[in-house]
């Protein structure tokens, strides 16, 4: 199989985790150009998405909220509560096809306005909604990386912030040899991912990315719950990976149990690039396709 400068596999994923700088930039004048079918100020606003889209949701609706744009509520698709008084949906859809996505569209009621985000042109949600259809990063690997996250920036540089700040990060990371920075949890027996506020998304999504890539186990907490009962199964050969600013005496508690704290002072957004790269090495040792987990599709599908 042909590899990298950094002697890892060449894979789907690995390519589509690089481009993620180059998406983010380009999400600017995507926010732009869909101003008018994103969520407006003041608006009563609900995201809906499955899997990794679910937890885009949830940074997006922290986010959102955090910066006074008005009340945001993220669901699972096949949970939401059609009877609340929303003045938008918001859908975040890579595959334009997953069965609980389609349904929840078909129940929005029709007076109230429906975006949605999704990679793949000719698929059910486009006549669904006001699409916003950005088919640049669409995806050959199951692991979605680089629309979940570009959909992530165009939310934020709709919300007025600006990310130069963070492609630069995410651009340093990329030009970083990850068998040396990710040398402290390659190996890891465990990891659990934290955060806070739109963070704790972000750890989540990081969690799940190396249980699709390659069956890692991994577990994902908001920081100041990981003392409520996780704290028990760090230990010495395991780590814990905190997103954005340390919650008071975090990195205290970490060492205590002789667990691995592996943090940096980047955007979430950034270093979760880190953890895409840990999804490449990790898969490449077990000798493990990430383009194609266990278990795992493109889309769920069900049966109706």
């Amino acid at each position: 199989m042909p590899t990298s400068a950094h002697s890892t596999p060449v894979t789907h994923l690995a390519a589509e985790v690089a481009t993620q700088p180059d998406d983010w930039a380009r999400a600017e004048k995507l926010a732009a150009e869909y101003r008018a079918l994103l969520p407006q100020p003041g608006e009563r606003v609900a995201v809906i998405g499955c899997g990794t889209s679910f937890f885009m949701s949830r940074a997006i609706s922290a986010l959102r909220e955090g910066a006074g744009a008005g009340l945001t509520d993220p669901w699972p698709a096949s949970q939401v509560r059609f009877g609340r008084d929303y003045d938008r949906y918001l859908v975040i859809s890579r595959s334009g096809t997953t069965t609980e996505v389609v349904e929840a569209m078909r129940q929005i009621p029709a007076h109230i306005p429906r975006t949605v985000i999704c990679s793949s042109p000719g698929t059910p949600v486009l006549d669904l909604g006001d699409p916003i259809l950005i088919e640049e990063v669409d995806e050959e690997s199951v692991v979605q990386t680089r629309f979940a996250t570009t959909t992530l920036a165009i939310l934020r540089w709709h919300l007025g912030e600006d990310l130069n700040p963070v492609i630069a990060q995410a651009r340093a990371v990329l030009a970083e040899d990850p068998a040396e920075s990710l040398a402290a949890v390659r190996y890891a027996e465990q990891i659990s991912f934290v955060g806070m506020d739109f963070a704790a998304a972000i750890a989540d999504e990081a969690g799940l990315k190396l249980r699709e890539s390659c069956q890692s186990w991994t577990e994902a907490y908001p920081a100041t719950e990981w003392r409520h009962g996780p704290i028990s199964i760090a230990a010495p050969g395991r780590a814990v990976w905190a997103f954005g600013p340390l919650v008071p005496n975090f990195a205290a508690d970490v060492a205590v149990t002789g667990a691995h704290l592996e943090h940096r002072e980047i955007d979430p957004m950034a270093d979760l690039v880190r953890v895409h790269q840990l999804a490449v090495l990790r898969s490449a040792d077990l000798g493990l396709d990430p383009d194609h987990p266990r278990s795992l599709n493109r889309s769920v599908v069900l049966d109706q």
